[in-house]
């Protein structure tokens, strides 16, 4: 009997190495994708407990944008209609995000063609009273 113990533990041992990968495999393609799905959910939990994250750019560059967009408005204007209709429409877009981001009421995407120079004066005016400063204080030139 003690002669029979090697060649069962050899015959197994050939088993094993056979069927290993076969089985393997097996538990990869079945059990993988479920492994997979709760890896996931206890990912969304984890963000779930952090909060909400913040979607697009923070208020703070949404200002920076604003303010140099309405020293181009408010300056020598473009050369060609073109780029005066362009430049109007970009410091349009920029002023409703910072209304998002600040949770300021604006009535400018609404406005017809003919009034929206009276809404975006109405929605500057909302702004700065939100306590956002568009036009910001002068601090005199740059000490050298």
């Amino acid at each position: 009997m003690a002669g029979d113990r090697p060649l069962l533990l050899g015959v197994l041992t050939y088993l094993g190495i056979a069927v290993a990968p076969t089985l393997f495999l097996w538990a990869a393609v079945r059990l993988g994708p479920a492994l997979f799905d709760l890896l996931a959910g206890a990912a969304s939990m984890r963000r779930r407990r952090r909060g909400p994250q913040p979607v697009g750019p923070s208020l703070e560059s949404l200002v920076v944008d604003l303010r140099r967009l309405r020293a181009e408005v408010r300056g020598p204007g473009p050369p060609t209609q073109v780029r005066r209709v362009a430049l109007l429409a970009a410091y349009d877009d920029v002023l409703l995000d910072v209304c998002r981001a600040a949770d300021v009421v604006s009535s400018l995407a609404e406005a017809p063609p003919g009034e929206r120079p009276y809404a975006r004066l109405l929605t500057e005016a909302a702004i700065e009273e939100a306590g956002i400063a568009l036009d910001p204080p002068y601090e005199g030139p740059a000490a050298a």
